[in-house]
């Protein structure tokens, strides 16, 4: 977002509501507004007429006595009518808008590349924004909006009115005002700044508590979980002490607040009561110049109160803001279709801020074929993948399938072309046919079940009481982690893309899963397959490996023998898995432990 686009966006909390919300709910704010504002006016002029009818009342006229009643009867009349027609509209504004700005939320977060999610642990901030946030901004239709209104509407009518009937208490108050506004200006930032601090916060505890109890599983098996729970127990503490200072905060800033506008109500006192005591004014006029001066600074006072939800509703629009200023990725108004799936990396660099990843990496992933990449960890084997899957797009460079960069075929197409099986499944809580029918809603019972008889996920479900009914919990939490890859790889096998990367996907995986996995692969032998791997027999098999050099480029390419025969990098590698597959613990002697008591020679 550029500095000319930063400064059109509106800045007030009616502006911001208005410009991220559907037109729909633009108008109804606009008609909601408009009464809201009538609602003031007709509330100010009330009170304004109360200093004439005073005035007839003390003067014993009881003609116009009447006709000021009436007057003041009528006005309140309409007050009456158009605040019940507002009432009933904002309940449907609110409703209106909330919809308005979940749709915009959930599409943003559609249209937002996935490497942006990867990046950073953002989850807590945006359940809160979707949970609470949003919900409390559609709110302020009624309960923060109106209160403003009135705050400023009916003290500007009231000042009108005290102008015509006596210029010198009108600027007493006119000479308040910029005070009043500036302190209101200052106490709402503050409480908007404590606000944003509470909302990180909020977000980091609700990250730690849902990462907590997602985790318990490896946790309990910890033999000491203090580091995990004091992660937590800060996040907790961060967030009440913040809450804390909130919370002070706000009531110190109302506080100071009222005793500024309280001043302007001495003030107007004094000057009032010195008018009447010189002749200059009448008993019946300072009564309702004083009811005025009251009139004029209550709802000021009742705005104060008000300024912590403006700065989180603030906050929560802002957020959105930043959302729809994050960069996306370019899409083609229309995506070109490759004739074949050759995957080919030419000279692409890469790097996650800072730190450099690839570097003017090239490499050809055969059509129909299977490649493997391996290397030392951090050498970038993951990245690669997220690059074709494009999470990202290359600084420099060109990925491309069939010849074509992925930039000119789309996300989309990239999505369709592409079935990738990562190391971290994570599946849906609902059953297993569920969680493989994502990978083709609209596959048949039959075209599921076939798919995972392929990745043997049938042998699975004869083990599960409900069979394929069977709900696999929240993150698949009731299968083992090979269970969840079997399935996953069903899902590749139902979407039947051309182009199937598995991510370290037979990685740490049991015998039986493994040989699961491994003949499931066999059935994705006519596709592009793309294989991160440190597996032996899986790298062994590949018609084409790629063996990463740790520096961010590549060391050396070829077949598994062709690579052995060279005697180089890749030969080094392939003879520490095979020592480290082959490695066993042994000792000549029984192992003893030292105990409490000391070593069996301590005691003599």
């Amino acid at each position: 977002m550029t500095t000319s686009n930063a400064a059109r966006r509106p800045r007030t909390l009616a502006g911001k509501l208005s410009h991220l919300s559907s037109p729909r709910a633009q108008r109804q704010i606009r008609v909601l507004l408009t009464l809201f504002v009538s609602c003031a006016v007709l509330q100010g002029v009330a009170f304004v007429m109360l200093v004439p009818f005073l005035s007839a009342v003390f003067a014993g006229d009881a003609d116009d006595t009447a006709r000021w009643l009436a007057w003041i009867a009528g006005v309140a009349a309409g007050y009456v009518v158009l605040a019940t027609i507002a009432s009933r509209m904002a309940q449907d504004t609110a409703s209106e808008v909330l919809r308005s700005l979940l749709a915009r939320f959930g599409n943003r977060l559609v249209h937002l590349p996935i490497g942006w999610f990867v990046a950073a642990d953002r989850t807590g901030k945006a359940a809160d924004t979707a949970t609470s946030g949003l919900v409390f901004v559609a709110a302020t239709t009624y309960q923060i909006v109106r209160p403003i209104i009135t705050a400023f509407v009916t003290p500007a009518t009231v000042l009108v009115g005290a102008t015509l009937i006596d210029w010198r208490i009108a600027l007493v108050l006119v000479v308040a005002a910029p005070l009043v506004w500036a302190t209101n200006r200052v106490i709402s930032a503050r409480m908007k700044q404590a606000d944003r601090e509470h909302g990180a916060a909020v977000a980091d505890a609700s990250a730690r508590i849902v990462e907590f109890a997602r985790n318990q599983p490896a946790l309990r098996a910890a033999t000491n979980t203090a580091v995990a729970r004091g992660m937590l127990n800060q996040a907790i503490d961060r967030q009440h002490d913040t809450d804390q200072r909130s919370h002070m905060s706000a009531g110190g800033a109302t506080a100071v607040f009222a005793g500024v506008v309280h001043l302007c109500v001495v003030a107007a006192l004094i000057a009032g009561t010195s008018l009447t005591l010189s002749g200059e004014l009448s008993t019946a006029t300072l009564i309702g110049m004083l009811v005025l001066t009251v009139r004029f600074t209550e709802p000021i006072i009742n705005s104060g109160a008000l300024g912590g939800g403006i700065g989180a509703a603030l906050n929560t629009l802002e957020y959105l803001d930043e959302l729809d200023a994050e960069p996306v990725l370019d899409e083609p108004e229309a995506p070109r279709r490759p004739d074949h799936h050759r995957v080919r990396f030419d000279r692409v660099t890469f790097s996650y801020g800072e730190e450099s990843v690839l570097t003017e990496l090239s490499f050809i992933a055969p059509a129909g074929a299977m490649t493997a990449i391996v290397g030392p960890s951090g050498s970038g084997k993951s990245t690669i993948v997220r690059l074709l899957a494009r999470f990202y797009d290359p600084q420099s460079g060109t990925v491309s399938i069939g010849g074509i960069p992925l930039p000119e075929l789309g996300s989309t197409r990239v999505s369709d072309l592409i079935a990738p099986v990562f190391q971290d499944v994570y599946l849906f809580e609902g059953t297993i046919l569920e969680n493989i029918r994502l990978g083709s809603p609209e596959a048949t019972d039959a075209d599921v079940r076939n798919a995972a008889h392929q990745a043997r996920v049938d042998r699975i479900v004869e083990r599960l009481p409900e069979g394929w009914e069977t709900r696999v919990g929240e993150g698949g939490t009731l299968l083992s982690g090979g269970e969840r890859q079997r399935v996953s790889i069903a899902r590749a096998l139902l979407k039947d893309a051309p182009i199937v990367v598995l991510d370290e996907a037979t990685a740490a995986l049991d015998p039986e899963n493994e040989e699961a996995i491994g003949r499931s692969m066999t059935a994705l032998r006519d596709r592009t397959l793309i294989v991160v791997a440190h597996r032996m027999q899986t790298i062994q098999t590949a018609q084409h490996i790629i063996m990463l050099d740790g520096r961010g480029g590549i060391a050396e390419q070829g077949t598994h023998a062709e690579l052995l025969a060279r005697g180089g990098t890749y030969t080094r590698y392939w003879r520490s898995r095979e020592r480290a597959s082959g490695w066993r613990l042994t000792t000549s002697a029984p192992l003893r432990l030292p105990t409490s008591q000391g070593t069996p020679h301590d005691k003599h």
